[in-house]
């Protein structure tokens, strides 16, 4: 896979890609997509058995502040095939350290649930969820990341 080559989507920050990393329902282990390559590597396997609550990956061609692309959960019942691409509409974020309105209540203590108990039995790894935010702020921070990926 060439990501250079993905575009962002057809509306940034409204109508996103996204590369699917890990799949709804995953098992405990983190994937991780080499942007060079286009390959998709294990970064790791979680100690704690925990499924991923929502499909997980990243928009192309964005850079966040802790260096990698923007991180994104794909809300959806079926898992979608690591690699693939998923047009995306942000609906909220989940602001935290390393409310979304179109969400059930349920989907979201999962989610949350999931971010702040998924490096409990990592030694020297921990995690602070600091709230959800609604679906402007999702598109301000995809916003920043394109610029951000721009520069380098």
């Amino acid at each position: 896979m060439r990501i250079d080559a993905i575009p962002i989507g057809k509306n940034p920050p409204d109508d996103i890609n996204v590369i699917v990393e890990v799949p709804h329902g995953g098992h405990p282990v983190k994937y991780e997509m080499d942007k060079e390559s286009g390959t998709l590597f294990v970064d790791r396997f979680m100690h704690t058995a925990m499924q991923y609550p929502c499909n997980y990956g990243f928009v192309p061609h964005t850079l966040s502040d802790d260096g990698d692309p923007v991180d994104v959960l794909v809300v959806s019942r079926i898992p979608v095939v690591p690699g693939a691409v998923i047009r995306s509409r942000p609906i909220g974020v989940l602001m935290m350290h390393d409310e979304a309105t179109d969400m059930p209540d349920i989907l979201i203590q999962r989610i949350t649930h999931f971010f702040e108990h998924y490096k409990d039995l990592e030694e020297g790894k921990w995690v602070k969820v600091d709230g959800w935010r609604d679906a402007n702020v999702a598109r301000e921070l995809i916003m920043k990341a394109i610029e951000a990926g721009k520069k380098g």
